[in-house]
């Protein structure tokens, strides 16, 4: 019996051997027009980021060039474009992050254990999981009014009204639900099998909880806490309204940590929004060179967020 070429030449893969088997040679042209808007969609989506991403630098690279990258970030506001920089808009954003880290994570992940772990499942723990899911998808300006009704009136003699610490304050309320909820999930992905085994070696709930549950969702947990600071990084609208400064401002050199925290502050984003507003050319190619490096940064913590999932993923 002779052996065609066609014979010879096995199917590409076990999956491709059992589509033919069932299928024959009939194509389902519906399934090839669907894959083929799916990927024309993707190219579409891909096209404009890299076509936004493209304009941006040529924008900002004047500015780079010219100045230097150092420069541009170490340079106070200014109303002169050709001394202004984002020295003053990068510590005052890195400052609320110290804010967020400090407050909303371990507030976050400590009610995410409690509700996961020791709450019992009832009425009043469902309510509050509804809750804390609704709360996250509240616009992020809602809680800047909030802000201002708490941190900048009630609380003004702790917070100085519109300071950095109300700024603070806020955007660690704004973040709080979803570390909650990113927490939460990562422990109510970890496997039962491994609370019955800490269990079964005469392990407390404490113990099961601390060496075994947490470790376990701890990936998950940073991943998500480490994309929620991401997400802080770039808020704007809740700090416009709890007095982040949008023209130029100054601190005295003596001034102490205190009057800092009191004091007026602005941040990278909005930075870029009262950039945009200015009417000279200058500031222009100043808003394209700032919204590179807030790209840059907000890349760099979603990176942190890989690789420490990764290495505790390892772990397991």
């Amino acid at each position: 019996m002779a052996v065609t070429p066609n014979t010879l030449q096995p199917p590409q893969s076990a999956t491709e051997a059992v589509e033919q088997a069932i299928m024959g040679r009939r194509r389902d042209w519906r399934s090839v027009v669907f894959e083929g808007a799916l990927l024309l969609s993707l190219l579409v989506a891909l096209g404009v980021l890299v076509w936004l991403i493209t304009d941006i630098l040529i924008r900002a690279m004047p500015v780079f060039q010219e100045r230097g990258l150092m420069d541009f970030l170490t340079a106070p506001m200014s109303p002169n474009p050709a001394n202004a920089g984002i020295g003053q808009a990068l510590f005052g954003s890195l400052l609320l992050m110290v804010f967020v880290a400090l407050l909303a994570i371990p507030i976050g992940i400590a009610s995410a254990v409690y509700l996961e772990e020791y709450a019992p499942d009832n009425t009043v723990t469902r309510l509050i999981n509804t809750t804390v899911r609704n709360l996250a998808g509240v616009p992020a300006v809602v809680y800047g009014l909030l802000g201002i009704a708490v941190f900048v009136v009630l609380l003004q003699d702790i917070t100085g009204g519109r300071s950095a610490i109300s700024g603070g304050f806020t955007l660690a309320i704004v973040v709080l639900p979803i570390v909650v909820i990113a927490s939460a999930e990562a422990l109510r992905a970890v496997p039962t099998a491994i609370r019955e085994a800490g269990f079964g070696v005469g392990a407390t709930k404490w113990e099961v909880i601390r060496s075994h549950v947490i470790p376990y969702a701890m990936p998950g947990i940073l991943t998500g806490t480490i994309l929620t600071i991401g997400r802080a990084f770039g808020e704007t609208a809740p700090l416009l309204l709890v007095g982040a400064v949008t023209g130029f401002f100054s601190v005295a050199a003596n001034a102490s940590v205190v009057e800092r925290l009191q004091g007026p502050y602005t941040t990278l984003p909005t930075v870029i929004f009262s950039w945009s507003r200015q009417p000279r050319t200058e500031f222009r190619e100043l808003t394209a060179a700032a919204i590179i490096v807030l790209l840059v940064l907000v890349l760099i913590i979603n990176a942190v967020a890989i690789i420490l999932r990764n290495r505790y993923a390892r772990k397991w």
